[in-house]
């Protein structure tokens, strides 16, 4: 387990292996909608010879194999995250994993201590988790502490600890956080109620509001599809912490919006552009809708190149478990 910033990881996998990277091409895949720090380590990387960067639509699993069926270069690896609150296809991704055999890595910042049985993240909920080469994950949501973690194997923590310029030129993690972070893995195994009390408040705000959220990661977009990409949006994080009557006040507020109310009423608790139709949770208390990987394919992107003025305004409301 090493601690670190995601910027800069991309760039020490890619050099990965026994040959040098001038002498063999690496290709990196990455979600459309994936995490600035990550987006920031791809480009890091990009800018040394021969590496290739291919963006494929959010969740699109036949864009991504057809990017990776087109690609020649011997290494690649295939980078997602959700920012949203929406799920990775993990199943279409290992599926993809075992046919093309590229390095999986997964930025589970919002799944860890939350999904799974035992809180042990998507790779848990979703039965795969020996098929993740290597797990970022953040000890700032559900640990409610400070810093990253790198769940991998012994060789790619040996190699992330000598090649990482991120962890190399940084100061050790604070002997205090590491504690801190250990004690909060504690009362998460030792107090299920919080996982699943989180879960209940989900299915509380789909039962407020209609919307068929599938985590506790809640995307408000308020504004017209014309207008999609100066969207504002506000984006809610359910806590353990949280009611049922705090929900009940949210909702409550939110409907005095009229841009929100509109865009709420779109979806009649049908499905709408913004909030598709999904399946029930697999599990009455901790499970997660599978139906949550059926995700409309977006417009086709080739670079994480978005102007300054283009980009969504985003508002995020953050609350502790």
């Amino acid at each position: 387990m090493a601690f670190m910033t995601a910027v800069g990881n991309i760039g020490s996998l890619s050099a990965a292996g026994e040959k040098p990277l001038k002498d063999e091409s690496v290709a990196i895949f990455s979600d459309a909608l994936n995490h600035a720090s990550i987006i920031d380590g791809i480009r890091l990387a990009e800018r040394q010879q021969r590496v290739q960067v291919l963006v494929y639509r959010h969740c699109d699993m036949s864009h991504l194999n057809a990017l990776l069926s087109s690609t020649p270069a011997k290494k690649k690896i295939v980078v997602t995250d959700s920012m949203d609150g929406d799920f990775a296809p993990m199943v279409e991704l290992v599926r993809l994993r075992r046919k093309h055999g590229f390095l999986l890595v997964i930025d589970d910042a919002h799944g860890t201590l939350v999904c799974g049985k035992n809180g042990g993240g998507v790779g848990e909920e979703f039965n795969c988790e020996t098929d993740i080469d290597i797990c970022l994950g953040t000890l700032s949501k559900a640990a409610g502490c400070h810093g990253g973690f790198i769940a991998c194997s012994k060789r790619w923590k040996q190699f992330i600890q000598s090649r990482g310029r991120a962890f190399i030129f940084s100061t050790s993690t604070p002997v205090p956080i590491a504690a801190a972070a250990h004690a909060a893995v504690i009362v998460a195994k030792k107090e299920t109620w919080r996982r699943r009390a989180i879960w209940n408040r989900v299915q509380d705000f789909r039962a407020l509001t209609g919307i068929p959220i599938t985590s506790p990661i809640i995307s408000l977009i308020v504004g017209s599809e014309e207008k999609a990409l100066q969207a504002s949006r506000l984006r809610v994080t359910l806590s353990a912490a949280h009611t049922t009557e705090d929900l009940r006040k949210l909702t409550a507020a939110l409907a005095q919006c009229e841009t929100f109310f509109a865009a709420w009423a779109l979806g009649e608790g049908k499905g709408s552009p913004d909030y598709p139709r999904l399946e029930s949770p697999s599990d009455p208390e901790l499970g997660v809708a599978k139906a949550s990987q059926e995700v409309p394919a977006g417009p086709a992107v080739d670079k994480h190149e978005v102007k300054e003025e283009e980009q969504p305004l985003i508002c995020c409301c953050r609350f502790g478990i």
